[in-house]
């Protein structure tokens, strides 16, 4: 079994932070890639920030600035500090891992996903 979870959701006021912490575990043969993901009430769910396994990040337009996101490797651990929230920030934040895994003969890319963790900043 491959677990991802998440940690560092609740509630805070615009303008204040949260660092968000995600660990995956079980028989994950290499990791590509972690990120977050977020989805509000009436919204698509949208990439927030990635990091690759060489260090290669990407934000959406929305956060960059007031986002970071960085990892652990030796713990398979992701993180996603969050400054100067505002309340458009509000959402279930969702910790995502693309890695490799054999399936019968072949190794493949397979995204892993966590329960989510709700993140309400208030005005």
């Amino acid at each position: 079994q491959v677990q991802l979870v998440e940690s560092g959701g609740g509630l805070v006021q615009a303008g204040g932070s949260l660092r968000l912490s995600c660990a995956a575990s079980g028989n994950i043969f290499s990791i590509n890639s972690m990120g977050w993901y977020r989805q509000a009430p009436g919204k698509q769910r949208e990439l927030v920030a990635l990091v690759t396994r060489d260090g290669s990040t990407n934000y959406a337009d929305s956060v960059k600035g007031r986002f970071t996101i960085s990892r652990d490797n030796a713990k398979n651990t992701v993180f996603l500090e969050m400054d100067s929230l505002k309340p458009e920030d509000t959402a279930v934040y969702y910790c995502n891992a693309n890695a490799k895994r054999i399936i019968g003969l072949k190794w493949t890319n397979y995204d892993y996903w966590g329960q989510g963790t709700q993140v309400t900043v208030s005005s």
